[in-house]
């Protein structure tokens, strides 16, 4: 996911792994039965879409550090 971020970012920041904090899962694959069944949902957007738009709006909507905003 780091890794993609920073593709589509262009960012240059290093990625660096460490340890899992204590709380963190250890599986990040939801189980959306529950969704799709009680909610005939589903996702409807890739993963590279999705960050893509969120990058997007983050973008536009938070100011770059050191601008005085």
């Amino acid at each position: 996911l780091a890794e993609l971020v920073v593709e589509l970012t262009g960012s240059r920041s290093p990625i660096i792994s460490g340890p899992p904090a204590p709380e963190d899962p250890q599986r990040r694959c939801p189980d959306i039965t529950l969704a799709r069944r009680e909610l005939q949902w589903e996702p409807t957007v890739s993963l590279r879409e999705g960050l893509d738009e969120t990058i997007r709006w983050f973008e536009h909507h938070i100011a770059e550090p050191g601008s005085g905003v």
